[in-house]
């Protein structure tokens, strides 16, 4: 039986393959084996995977005297977004002000010592921010580039009240030099080359970019290849920052309903722009695509009902009805 690997899977191998230290391979064979789709075609990779994962683990233990510490922080919601940024630019200030998540918030650099997770709702849905420690002159750990390297998303938060151009540059090429590149270009699964993450450049404390001249230098700047916001954590613009991550994923939100009864609006399946229907079926059970016989669909210029096969492409807010 084919394993039929995943690209979530293929980036996690590209990332071990890159690796330098034990805890890195660790961290990214963990993450193997946690995209790997469960099936007995993948039964003797898995068993694989933690062999070797235990005996690096042994390895690692061996040199330092103790057990490893882990932090990996588990997908949770629609997307994770990895929030980072340089020392006190208001990176815990947000995640409080925009999640249900209580980061240790403070004025003065370096507050920020481990990856603190939140979830921020978006009208009928949520995703996962990780606050994480300040990237300074110092390289950052290994866990928070595997961090940053798993994330859906990566949010680099600069501060308005001064250049902002020259930090969000630094974070960048560190980045690129670890061999992630911010873009809205994806690599492809067996591509050699570095790993490519959709981002966002974030300008905080707008409130102190007299006339907004350090907001609009920083846009111009990256004009065409990034996307950048202005806002200010503790007065305004947070909804548009909302929105603007949520677009930055290019998903599509498609609703399900039973025969005879009305659709359930409030809790969508997300799936990527270009899904189709056998996806969406996959995604909502791995048995169903199979098992699936037909089914009808509601939409925006669509004829309510119509019956649609297997290949064809979702829209937002499409409503699916299938029959097994």
């Amino acid at each position: 039986m084919p394993a039929n690997l995943t690209p979530q899977y293929l980036e996690a191998e590209k990332a071990f393959r890159n690796a330098k230290s034990t805890e890195e391979k660790i961290d990214c064979l963990e993450e193997m084996l946690a995209v790997m789709p469960k099936h007995k075609g993948t039964d003797h990779l898995r068993a694989e995977l933690r062999a070797r994962i235990a005996k690096l683990t042994e390895s690692l233990g061996k040199k330092t005297g103790g057990a490893r510490v882990s932090m990996k922080i588990e997908k949770a919601g629609a997307a994770q977004v990895a929030v980072i940024g340089p020392p006190n630019t208001g990176k815990s200030q947000i995640l409080a002000a925009i999640t249900s998540a209580k980061p240790t918030v403070a004025a003065y650099p370096h507050t920020t010592q481990t990856a603190t997770p939140g979830m921020m709702q978006f009208e009928n849905i949520q995703l996962q921010l990780i606050d994480t420690p300040p990237i300074g002159e110092q390289p950052p750990e290994w866990w928070l580039l595997n961090m940053i390297r798993r994330a859906d998303v990566v949010m680099i938060l600069v501060s308005l009240a001064q250049d902002a151009i020259g930090p969000a540059e630094a974070i960048i090429n560190l980045l690129k030099e670890k061999r992630i590149e911010l873009g809205n270009t994806l690599s492809g699964p067996d591509d050699e080359g570095p790993i490519y993450k959709k981002a966002l450049i974030v300008g905080n404390m707008a409130d102190l970019d007299y006339g907004g001249n350090n907001f609009n230098a920083l846009e111009s700047h990256f004009a065409g290849k990034l996307s950048a916001i202005a806002i200010s954590a503790i007065s305004s613009n947070l909804d548009n920052l909302k929105k603007k991550l949520y677009e930055i994923l290019d998903v599509i939100r498609v609703y399900t309903k039973t025969p005879g009864s009305k659709a359930d609006m409030t809790d969508p399946i997300v799936l990527a722009k270009g899904s189709t229907l056998e996806m969406a079926a996959t995604a909502i059970h791995k048995s169903l695509a199979q098992k699936m016989k037909f089914a009808r669909i509601w939409g925006l210029g669509k004829h309510d009902g119509v019956m649609v096969s297997r290949d064809h492409v979702l829209e937002d807010g499409d409503v699916i009805e299938l029959h097994v």
